[in-house]
């Protein structure tokens, strides 16, 4: 079976952390054949000023962990000109996959994330006829969908689809809000790597990260963007700081993606007078994660929207209880009173109180890592691999799930 990947949310050589749960499954479906990765950049002329100078320079093929990977430009006008993303993508790397075909003739379109993934793919798999699989797996989908004219062009590339996978429950029926029967949606969840996510000494790992041994460490992880909700925890600090006066606020993620939001939220912090009891630390090589994660002592995120929050359920992994909104798939990832607080959004006395009441329960952190930690990305790639041979070259499930495993 030969697998071509289009994804534009993929790690690379500036962007090490992106996407990394997408190279994860991507990496795993590889043990069962071929596999070319075409992740295109966006680009317009005024790149350097409007996204920063980040990918500007980027190899157009690199390896990445045995994965040949190729990134080309594909035109993308900001703000309002985003509607045509998908046709652009598709316009842009068709050259390439008509090269790739006469030496990779590719059996299936994978494409991640619906838009402009998922539309560009649609288009592809239409002129190479050829299945498409297109897995939702988030905000990202949620956002784009809202747009008028944005919505149309999903709903065509989910209905073209062979199959589309959705990481949670909560995007199935998102999904088919959108018009797709449910007889083509799969729901395969993103899994663990037992090898990074796992329950470790705290001590050690606050000795490792030079954090104090004696600090009560509220952690959140997850890019500086306003629905995330970095800004609605901070709100509430110097209310913990009262019943925890040794409380540290620590924030782990990508600063650069919105740079006004990052400095509303330090100036918000410097507002509060808390600067000594917040680190904002930037986004960190994902096999470092686990670290953070066991040093804390309470995970935490006032999330505006949510497919499958791989940031939760890595913290589920390490052992780490959490408190977040009751969005999207949070409900399917946090096990209420057994592992952690789901709070509706956005409630900040509730939120506040479930901070509090977290802080002094006395958890069951190896329980936590264990229940976690059932879902692995043997799993799902079992899962994935099975409906990409259902349609491509009918097999027995049962088969490519011991293969995997």
């Amino acid at each position: 079976m030969r697998i071509l990947v289009l994804s534009s949310v993929f790690p690379n050589q500036a962007k090490p952390t992106l996407g990394v749960f997408v190279k994860n499954r991507v990496r795993r479906v590889a043990r069962f054949g071929e596999v070319v990765v075409v992740a295109p950049v966006a680009w317009f002329p005024f790149n350097r000023w409007i996204r920063g100078v980040k990918g500007e320079n980027l190899p157009f093929a690199e390896n990445l962990e045995g994965l040949r990977v190729f990134h080309p430009r594909y035109f993308c006008i900001p703000a309002l000109g985003k509607c045509f993303d998908g046709i652009f993508y598709c316009l842009s790397v068709l050259w390439l996959v008509f090269w790739l075909r006469r030496e990779f003739s590719f059996d299936l379109i994978d494409a991640h994330f619906s838009y402009p993934d998922g539309v560009g793919a649609a288009w592809l798999s239409k002129f190479f006829r050829v299945p498409l699989f297109v897995t939702v797996r988030g905000t990202h989908d949620i956002r784009h969908a809202r747009y008028r004219l944005r919505q149309p062009q999903i709903r065509f590339a989910l209905n073209h689809a062979n199959t589309v996978i959705c990481v949670s429950h909560s995007l199935k029926t998102f999904t088919h809000d959108l018009g797709v029967p449910l007889s083509r949606i799969r729901v395969i969840p993103n899994g663990i790597d037992e090898s990074e996510f796992f329950y470790a000494d705290q001590r050690a790992a606050r000795d490792k990260l030079g954090l104090p041994a004696g600090a009560t460490i509220l952690l959140s992880v997850g890019a500086f963007i306003e629905g995330k909700g970095h800004q609605r925890i901070i709100e509430v600090v110097p209310e913990l700081l009262e019943q925890f006066p040794q409380m540290l606020f620590v924030a782990v993620g990508d600063q650069a993606i919105d740079p006004s939001y990052f400095r509303f939220v330090k100036e918000l912090i410097r507002r509060k007078n808390i600067e000594q009891k917040v680190l904002l630390v930037p986004a960190q090589p994902h096999s470092e994660i686990r670290l953070w994660m066991n040093a804390a002592t309470l995970f935490c995120l006032a999330t505006r929207s949510e497919g499958r929050c791989n940031a939760i359920l890595e913290a589920l992994a390490c052992g780490l209880p959490v408190v977040t909104t009751d969005v999207g798939g949070n409900r399917e990832l946090v096990e209420n009173d057994g592992d952690g607080l789901l709070v509706p959004f956005w409630a900040k006395n509730e939120f506040l109180a479930a901070l509090r009441r977290a802080l002094e329960e006395n958890w069951d952190r190896k329980a936590i890592s264990r229940r976690a930690r059932r879902v692995t990305w043997e799993h799902t790639t079992a899962d994935v691999v099975a409906e990409f041979q259902r349609v491509v070259k009918p097999i027995d499930s049962a088969q490519a799930r011991l293969q995997v495993i």
